[in-house]
């Protein structure tokens, strides 16, 4: 930390103590909690020594990773639904068409094409970072056949915390990308945020007769995708400390921008087209599909993936955008009989600067093919639009027939690793019930107690025997032995943050007080579980005690997670 201006922090925290609140920050009293904590005054100019760029792990720091943390499709439709159109004759594409950027005619022979795109980290390099953020965000422009020209910056970066070079790396990352790509990064604006999100506004040209878009597909036309899928899937698996695949390949592939893919795209002549991102395939496609008036059939075993990609959603690993997206497609999918689950949820997974899927005539799809691989891109035939509707996507088997095919609605829940109820409480007692004398997570999903199990499993009693060891087992371990029980609790309480289980965070936090730990050692508990798993440990902890209205008076106290 820098050295302390005693006069300048008496004279600002003076005010701040008048007032009642930080001037700073107008939610915190004045002596702060990162006043006691770490004693220095963020108001008068104080900084805690930053970490070091090469130290910080980016994903660590978000909730939601790249294109994941848009908001949902159906909420932002119903927001932009109410909105008064825009009568101005020069907009050839503006928000009521849905499209991947917006056209505006400057001349007969030119119009702009102007897109913005905003996103959390991705990768945990900052370089790598900068360099996927620029192309997801010139890859609209590249969408609808245009050529952008010039970039404005977005920043939003927590800057009392982390050192400035982490901004340097993500803007040289990025400028690389836009030397490549022949953009002047011109200008941009940044703000100071709890969570590091970077974007772009990019404006490039389109002759109006030429410009590509995603209202226009016809039946008959062929799908081809250019980018594999599973990017959103990998990287949470990284987030929660689970194999990810190849993370350069990944990387590399969102770094890689669309342009070529485009180009063959314009040589060729397509009938439409939308990139892949955080909507996921059948998000953007089922878009596609409504302003065009057409169904899709998509032959799911042919939908390229990454490496583990499939593995993961098959193994239960379902991030929470791939549920956003089902939400905003819903009925209007259908799945074929004998089509894999994960290869369904694959096509809803959210993707960070995904790659281009291109609508083309039948009669150019060998065409189309050919100029892709040309240029080095990958070609997949994803499927086909079959015929006019009011917006709808058939998924089948390769060589499946979409009218014949028996058809199925989709699923109304997505897996889980372990199957149980909904309402079903994480934690229960030895008679299924929360309260008194409960041992977290003591039954297996679906048995509440021993003596329920035995009745339903018909006479099978190495099925309850086996429920009543295990559960004995749980009880006995957190009796006074070689640790006491007052530490084991706390240990638990520990394992449980780590773990990030509301419920058993709930219970145990009741449990550790009506035992006589202090909140002084639960806070001690939980800073060691932040220590292992990191920032989105301490936002979770913060976020399940908010909505527990009886402990949260007892709350550790500690700062906003990452200052």
């Amino acid at each position: 930390m820098a050295q302390v201006d005693l006069a300048k922090r008496r004279r600002i925290m003076q005010r701040s103590m008048k007032l009642g609140h930080c001037i700073c920050d107008p939610r915190r009293p004045c002596p702060c909690d990162v006043f006691k904590q770490d004693g220095i005054c963020p108001c008068a100019g104080e900084k805690p020594t930053p970490v070091a760029a090469a130290d910080v792990k980016l994903l660590q720091l978000v909730h939601n990773a790249g294109c994941a943390s848009k908001i949902a499709p159906s909420d932002l439709e119903a927001v932009l639904g109410r909105l008064p159109a825009v009568e101005d004759p020069a907009v050839i594409s503006g928000m009521p068409s849905g499209d991947d950027a917006g056209i505006y005619r400057i001349t007969d022979q030119t119009c702009l094409v102007q897109t913005v795109d905003v996103m959390t980290p991705c990768v945990d390099d900052a370089y790598t970072f900068g360099r996927i953020c620029a192309a997801n965000c010139l890859s609209d422009v590249y969408a609808m056949g245009g050529v952008p020209r010039t970039a404005l910056s977005i920043l939003a970066f927590p800057s009392e915390t982390l050192d400035g070079d982490i901004i340097y790396q993500m803007t040289r990352g990025a400028m690389d990308v836009f030397a490549d790509a022949n953009v002047a990064l011109i200008g941009g604006h940044s703000i100071k945020d709890e969570e590091i999100k970077l974007g772009f506004s990019i404006t490039g040209t389109v002759s109006a007769a030429r410009a590509v878009r995603h209202e226009t597909a016809k039946p008959g036309d062929v799908l081809v995708l250019t980018k594999p899928l599973g990017v959103g899937v990998l990287g949470f698996c990284r987030q929660i400390g689970r194999p990810g695949g190849d993370a350069r390949c990944q990387a590399e592939s969102m770094a890689t921008l669309n342009r070529a893919a485009a180009e063959a795209m314009n040589e060729v002549g397509a009938s439409a087209c939308t990139d892949v991102t955080g909507f996921g395939l059948f998000g953007h496609l089922i878009s596609l599909c409504r302003h065009s008036g057409v169904t899709a059939q998509i032959s799911a075993d042919r939908l390229p993936a990454f490496d583990g990609a499939l593995e993961a959603l098959a193994d239960g690993v379902v991030p929470g955008a791939i549920e956003r997206n089902t939400e905003y497609v819903g009925d209007d999918l259908s799945i074929a009989e004998g089509v894999p689950e994960a290869n369904v949820l694959l096509g809803y997974d959210a993707q960070t600067s995904g790659g281009l899927m291109i609508c083309v005539p039948a009669e150019r799809h060998e065409k189309l093919v050919a100029a892709l691989k040309a240029r080095h891109t990958l070609a997949a035939t994803i499927g086909r639009i079959v015929e006019k509707s009011d917006g709808k996507i058939v998924v089948t088997l390769a060589g499946q027939d979409a009218s014949a095919a028996p058809v199925t609605e989709i699923v109304d829940e997505l897996p889980h690793a372990a199957a149980k109820a909904a309402d079903e409480p994480c934690c229960a007692s030895a008679d299924g019930k929360n309260g008194a004398g409960e041992v977290c997570c003591a039954t297996p999903a679906g048995s509440a107690a021993p003596a329920r199990a035995k009745s339903a499993t018909d006479g099978n009693s190495t099925v309850a025997s086996t429920i009543e060891a295990w559960t004995a087992m749980l009880r006995s371990s957190a009796d006074d032995g070689a640790i006491d029980a007052k530490t084991k609790e706390l240990i638990t309480y520990a394992l449980v943050i780590l773990h990030r289980c509301g419920p058993c965070l709930r219970i145990h936090h009741e449990k550790a007080l009506k035992m006589g730990i202090t909140p002084e050692q639960l806070a001690e508990a939980l800073w060691l579980a932040v220590f292992i798993g990191g920032a989105p440990v301490k936002m979770f902890y913060d976020e399940a005690l908010a909505a527990a209205p009886a402990p949260q008076a007892q709350k550790p106290k500690g700062g906003a997670c990452c200052g």
